[in-house]
C-alpha cells in the first residue's frame, strides 16, 4: 500500500516552519521572547560525519499536520501553547554549515546565540549532534551572569577528547566545566553504558556534578533532580533526545532500555521553569534515519513544543 492520506490537508496545515510558527530569516529583525533556531552540525566525528544533519527539518516536518491546531486549547499547558500573539516563538531557519569545518561552524553557532541574546529572546537550538551545545555555552558566557545547566541524556559527555577531536559530543559536559560562567551541573537520565570511562565519571563527581541516574529518576520521581537546582538560577537546559524511552524516541544513535517518558520530561521543563529562569535550551542528538514511522519526530516535537509554551509563560510573567 502506497497511496498515504494528507494529514495535514485533513488539519488544514499548509505550514513550512516548526508548529506554523512565524518565521524570522533575519536574526537582526527579531522581536519574538524566543527563537527556535536549527544548527545541523558543530563538530562532528570524521568517522561518522554530521549525522544528525536532517533533525531540525525532520522536527518541523513532524508538526505540519498539527500546526493548524496551534491555537487550539493545550492539554498539557492548560491553555494555548503561546499565551498570546505577542508571546509566540519565531523560526529562524537553519545555520549554515561546513561538514569539514567544525571551528566555522562554532563560530556561526556562537554568534547567531549572541544575536539573539542582544534581542532579549531565550534560544532554543535544534540540533545536529551532541556537540551543538558547546558554542551555545560559550555565547552565554558573554551575559556576565552565571548558570546551572540542567543536562537530560543517556550519558554524561565527560571524555576530554574523543577520536582526536576535544569539541565534539562525547565532550560536551567536560568543555562545559571548564567554562568560568557555569557554576552548577545538574545531570539527568543517564543510564546504560556509554562513553565514559570510570576516570570520566569519578572527574565529574570531583568537579561538583549532582547526577541523578535514570534509575534513580524513575523510583523517586523528579522532584528530587528539581531540588538540586537553587531557586533563582539562571538555568541553560540540554536535551539529547536519547535520554527518552527509546519505545517513544527511536530515532537515536544508542538506544538502550530505561528511558524517560514524556511527562516526565515534561515536568523536568516545568520544574525547572518554576525554580528559576530558563535561559536557553537545546533539543540534540535527533537522527530521523533511525526514526521508526516517525513516532520519535513526532514525540520529540511534542516535547519542544511544550517547551516553547513554558518558555513564553516565563516571558509573561517578566
Amino acid at each position: 500500500m502506497t497511496d498515504k492520506p494528507d494529514l495535514a490537508a485533513l488539519f488544514g496545515s499548509t505550514a513550512s516552519t516548526f508548529m506554523g510558527i512565524e518565521a524570522c530569516a533575519d536574526l537582526e529583525s527579531l522581536k519574538a521572547p524566543v527563537a527556535l533556531i536549527g544548527a545541523p552540525c558543530a563538530s562532528p566525528y570524521s568517522a561518522v560525519g554530521a549525522y544528525c544533519r536532517h533533525a531540525p527539518d525532520a522536527l518541523r516536518e513532524a508538526t505540519v499536520p498539527l500546526a493548524a491546531n496551534l491555537w487550539h486549547h493545550d492539554f498539557d499547558l492548560g491553555g494555548q501553547v503561546f499565551p498570546s500573539r505577542e508571546l509566540a516563538a519565531v523560526d529562524c531557519g537553519n545555520l549554515p554549515f561546513d561538514e569539514a569545518d567544525g571551528a566555522g561552524n562554532r563560530e556561526i553557532i556562537r554568534n547567531a546565540i549572541r544575536t539573539i541574546r542582544a534581542k532579549g529572546a531565550v534560544p532554543v537550538t535544534l540540533g545536529g549532534d551532541d556537540s551543538i551545545p558547546i558554542p551555545v555555552l560559550e555565547a552565554l558566557g558573554d551575559s556576565g551572569e552565571r548558570y546551572t545547566i540542567l543536562q537530560l541524556d543517556a550519558h554524561i559527555d565527560w571524555r576530554d577528547e574523543y577520536m582526536g577531536e576535544r569539541q565534539g559530543l562525547s565532550s560536551t559536559m567536560r568543555r562545559a566545566s571548564e567554562m568560568p560562567h557555569i557554576e552548577r551541573i545538574v545531570q539527568v537520565g543517564a543510564r546504560s553504558i556509554g562513553s565514559a570511562r570510570p576516570q570520566d565519571y569519578r572527574d565529574a563527581l570531583d568537579w561538583g556534578v549532582k547526577f541523578i541516574t535514570g534509575y534513580e529518576l524513575h523510583k523517586q520521581g523528579v522532584e528530587m533532580a528539581l531540588s538540586l537546582i537553587p531557586e533563582g538560577s539562571n538555568i541553560i537546559v540540554t536535551t539529547d533526545a536519547d535520554v527518552m524511552d527509546p519505545a517513544l524516541v527511536p530515532g537515536v544513535i544508542g538506544r538502550c532500555p530505561g528511558g524517560l517518558d514524556y511527562y516526565q520530561m515534561v515536568d523536568l521543563i516545568k520544574g525547572a521553569a518554576g525554580r528559576g529562569r530558563i535561559a536557553a535550551m537545546n533539543f540534540v542528538e535527533f537522527m530521523p534515519e533511525r526514526d521508526v514511522g516517525g513516532l520519535g519526530a513526532l514525540n520529540f516535537a511534542r516535547l519542544i513544543t511544550t517547551a516553547l509554551g513554558v518558555l513564553a509563560r516565563q516571558a509573561a510573567a517578566r
